[in-house]
């Protein structure tokens, strides 16, 4: 046919196919090794103890650290609780592998210590985490589940009864410097409970005998005046009066030394020794402050007035430090209000 035209084919032209781009996988937060200085800024801001701050930083190092061993997200959005809780098992069985490595106490004993990192470990990352939503690096919530931290086996702990700190006592019987100063000591932690820092950090400025009263500072910074009782007044006032003959009288401490001021280790070597000279095994000052709260209890003050007169901020601090005790003291209530006896 002459009227068709033919068309020559179109030619296609082969383009080609738009190449896909390999994924890379981003963080979805910013690397947790990278935000442990801006928390111990924040922490140093918020005047934390130094000891306090080098506790939490060791946990968050420790975290970062077995987070890259292990191949788990190491950003502050892909964390989740089942990285923390592989870390929490991870933080007991070393311990409990160190201390059998070290021989150290018995089967209970070294499970215990593994629990108690476990849940320490537990609670500094539970804080830093709850900083890290508070700063806005992390959008949702903590991977820090409470329904996670360890159980620790409860042990009742070993308090110094009454019987005890009079035979303390005793072993610090005479006028001279060291038994004076070593009974004023006794007296106050017990009468107190105050921190080992507590005791060494005070000052003359600090005693209050008319108010029966001593400042002290708390963990943390605080100041708090610590009521004290007359004997424990007395007792002071009388280490006051050779303390005046002692060569660095003129310093501002408190407790004086031989050197000079008294320092931590002096008094736990000094309640040692007069421990061994009394028979009462295991005197610490930290002791002390479970006794002192305990007994507080048992003569029948409430907890807000234990927390008030320790310094403690809640009555958590309370119920920790005397809860193992509970027992005892409820018998001895019962000794004096039995119903059975009344009838």
């Amino acid at each position: 046919m002459g009227n068709v035209v033919e068309f020559a084919p179109r030619e296609r032209h082969s383009t080609p196919r738009r190449t896909r781009r390999a994924r890379i996988t981003m963080p979805a937060g910013a690397p947790l090794a990278g935000l442990i200085d801006s928390w111990r800024l924040a922490l140093e801001s918020a005047d934390k103890a130094p000891n306090t701050i080098a506790l939490y930083m060791r946990a968050a190092r420790r975290f970062v650290t077995f987070l890259d061993e292990q191949d788990m997200p190491g950003d502050v959005e892909s964390v989740a609780a089942e990285h923390v809780r592989a870390f929490l098992v991870h933080e007991r069985q070393r311990v409990t592998a160190q201390q059998k490595h070290e021989n150290a106490a018995d089967d209970h004993e070294r499970d215990r210590a593994g629990v108690a990192t476990a849940r320490a470990a537990h609670l500094y990352l539970g804080v830093w985490f709850n900083w890290l939503i508070a700063e806005g690096e992390r959008t949702t919530v903590s991977p820090v589940l409470r329904a996670d931290r360890p159980n620790m086996p409860t042990k009742v702990r070993p308090y110094l009864s009454l019987d005890q700190v009079s035979a303390l006592l005793d072993a610090c019987r005479g006028a001279d410097y060291e038994a004076r100063r070593d009974s004023a000591i006794i007296r106050v932690l017990f009468d107190t409970g105050m921190r080992v820092s507590g005791l060494c950090g005070l000052r003359l400025d600090d005693v209050d005998l008319r108010e029966r009263r001593l400042r002290i500072v708390l963990k943390g910074g605080a100041e708090h005046w610590s009521p004290i009782g007359a004997k424990t007044a007395q007792a002071i006032d009388r280490y006051l009066r050779v303390r005046a003959g002692h060569p660095r009288a003129a310093g501002p401490w408190l407790w004086l030394g031989l050197r000079g001021r008294y320092s931590k280790t002096g008094v736990q070597d000094m309640l040692k020794l007069r421990g061994e000279q009394a028979g009462v095994d295991g005197v610490h000052p930290h002791r002390f402050r479970r006794s002192a709260a305990h007994e507080l209890l048992a003569a029948g003050a409430d907890s807000d007035a234990v927390r008030r007169v320790l310094g403690w901020r809640s009555e958590t601090m309370v119920r920790y430090y005397t809860e193992e005790l509970a027992d005892e003291r409820a018998r001895a209530a019962h000794a004096r209000f039995s119903p059975g006896d009344r009838v």
